[in-house]
């Protein structure tokens, strides 16, 4: 009989919430969620490539402070602020990595194996600004990242 009575005051607990009174519910699966106000990632596969794009401008000013010139590839910058040995190589999950050495300047590119929606292309040089394309391989050309 107690049971019942648990089970008839709990049902009556239950019937009395309201829908605004219930909590806000997650996010539909697959949906970014940004982390920041300045996050311009469309996922997370995106967010961890322009997270390694900022490392890697790091990583490359701290470098040439010190040799005055960019190192000829990404295992030079080993040791130069964060950028660890495991960072220098190209496979990095969703994306592969290019980089190339210029007389005065790098070139890094990271293109995702799927082009989509949730995969752009970016494009990142010693002038600084991370620059994508949704499409296309990016280059200096490209847009600035939004």
């Amino acid at each position: 009989m107690k049971t019942w009575i648990a089970l008839a005051l709990f049902s009556l607990l239950v019937a009395g919430l309201r829908a605004q009174d219930l909590p806000e519910q997650a996010p539909a699966a697959g949906s970014y969620q940004p982390k920041s106000p300045t996050d311009k990632a469309h996922s997370e596969a995106e967010f961890t490539a322009i997270a390694y794009l900022h490392t890697v401008a790091n990583a490359e000013k701290l470098y040439f402070r010190k040799h005055q010139q960019y190192p000829a590839s990404l295992a030079g910058l080993v040791g130069s602020g964060s950028f660890t040995r495991r960072m220098a190589a190209a496979n990095r999950g969703d994306y592969t990595v290019a980089y190339r050495s210029k007389p005065d300047g790098y070139a890094v590119t990271m293109l995702p194996k799927p082009f989509d929606a949730a995969h752009r292309s970016f494009y990142l040089d010693e002038s600084g600004p991370i620059r994508a394309e949704e499409t296309k391989r990016a280059s200096e050309d490209s847009p600035p990242l939004k």
